[in-house]
């Protein structure tokens, strides 16, 4: 499987300088999902050789390199991934325009959940 890391210079730059993170290390620069205490290395172990999808389609991938047996990253490398992944996702912090309602439509859904209500005894 050939792994791709789209920006090594920089990433070797920066741990040359002293800035690398094991993806241990990186995975505790996010907050948990549902209730968990970090992102787990796992997960940024995907983002490295398998990257994720951002809203318009790319595969975003966390830059890496390999280090003997262990892979390492930056914290330039993570600020690059996420800014990547939220620069596709932001003209104004809503993917899509929403389309307003009529007021008649409205007025239909405020008593499609009126009668929902009701019927569960509120």
């Amino acid at each position: 499987m050939a792994e791709h890391v789209s920006d090594t210079p920089s990433v070797l730059d920066e741990i040359q300088r002293g800035e690398g993170l094991s993806l241990s290390t990186a995975g505790r620069l996010f907050p948990g999902h549902r209730g968990g205490v970090a992102v787990s290395p796992s997960t940024v172990f995907r983002w490295v050789t398998k990257g994720t999808r951002s809203s318009a389609g790319q595969v975003v991938r966390l830059d890496a390199v390999r280090v003997g047996g262990r892979w390492l990253t930056s914290r330039g490398a993570v600020k690059r991934f996420v800014a990547a992944l939220t620069d596709n996702s932001i003209p104004g912090a809503c993917i899509y325009e929403p389309v307003p309602r009529s007021p008649v439509a409205l007025a239909q859904a405020a008593e499609k959940a009126e009668a929902a209500l009701r019927a569960m005894g509120a």
